[in-house]
């Protein structure tokens, strides 16, 4: 007698067009799933996916997680929220709700669902820190009325609520704090300093530099984030985070711009403006937890990844009109 083969795992992804989202839909499709990818495209973009939608294992909907929604599905990986201060500080408390109702609405449906639930977290919950680097015990230092609290905070509280159902409804949660991230497919005016550099450097416009550029960051390449997440997603269901997913190799925001300036071979100048408000002076994961954990550990390095990133931009910027073709 022959046996029918279980149908795939169906996995939805808020937030699924944009710049993290397409790359894990590509992954998950890649490993098997069937993917629904969610989006309101604020940020994201339909030419993020274009290269999946000939697929028969995913579909896509215009849909924003402030609102509830009602399908079927396995897990669900919640990435639903601008992630830019450029972007999520245009309509702050639009940002604020696609964390806090669209984190209820998400988790509301997972326990209907009994799904498996994955939140995207950031570094931003610990503020500007007064730890370095930044273990998940640590429980931060953020200004809660300044211009980036309406991200800090609807982080904070996205967590609150993934722990109280998680308590309260027995909901198998995962949580993971995402550190600088960078890699093809971010969008071009997020005002984040790798996409800011490369298209001012592919521009040989003047590269700007906030405060005196001493400030850290670590910079974690898209790949490696997307192991990650697959890595907790499948872990076993005690590990529920939060756990910091991040590159721990720290570079100054100078040491940046000098880097991608030699390898794009551009003339441009550097100029300095004032630091932003609530702008954090460092910022370096912790990562252990995840290494003890999932044994998970970042493989590309800088240069590696903005060797892609850089060819990835100078495509799009070729195609717009923006630089000539070599």
């Amino acid at each position: 007698m022959k046996k029918w083969a279980l149908r795939s795992k169906r996995a939805l992804v808020t937030g699924g067009a944009g710049f993290l989202g397409s790359h894990l839909c590509e992954r998950l499709l890649q490993d098997g799933y069937d993917v629904l990818c969610a989006d309101n495209f604020y940020t994201g973009t339909r030419e993020n996916v274009a290269h999946l939608l000939s697929s028969p294992n995913f579909e896509i909907i215009r849909h924003d997680v402030t609102m509830p929604l009602y399908v079927e599905v396995d897990e669900i990986f919640n990435l639903a929220c601008p992630a830019s201060p450029i972007h999520y500080q245009f309509d702050p408390v639009q940002t604020t709700k696609t964390s806090v109702h669209g984190a209820i609405n998400m988790l509301g449906l997972a326990k209907r669902l009994k799904a498996r639930f994955f939140h995207a977290s950031t570094s931003e919950v610990y503020g500007d820190p007064k730890v370095h680097p930044q273990p998940e015990s640590y429980w931060g230092h953020v200004n809660p009325n300044g211009l980036r609290a309406c991200y800090d905070e609807g982080k904070r509280c996205a967590e609150t609520l993934c722990f109280d159902y998680h308590r309260q409804h027995g909901l198998r949660i995962k949580i993971g704090r995402i550190f600088n991230t960078y890699g093809p497919r971010m969008h071009p005016n997020d005002g984040r300093v790798v996409s800011n550099f490369i298209v001012q450097a592919l521009a040989n416009q003047p590269i700007t530099i906030y405060g005196d550029g001493q400030q850290s960051r670590s910079f974690c390449y898209v790949d490696d984030l997307i192991d990650a997440f697959i890595l907790l997603m499948n872990a076993d269901d005690a590990f529920t985070g939060p756990v910091n997913l991040g590159n721990p190799a720290e570079f100054t925001i100078l040491e940046l711009a000098q880097k991608i300036i030699e390898m794009t071979g551009s003339s441009s100048e550097l100029i300095f403006e004032p630091l932003p408000s609530d702008d954090p002076l460092q910022r370096r994961p912790d990562i252990s937890l995840a290494r003890a954990q999932l044994g998970w550990d970042p493989g590309i390095q800088l240069e590696q990844g903005l060797e892609k990133t850089i060819a990835w931009f100078r495509n799009l910027l070729q195609q717009r009109g923006v630089i000539q073709s070599r």
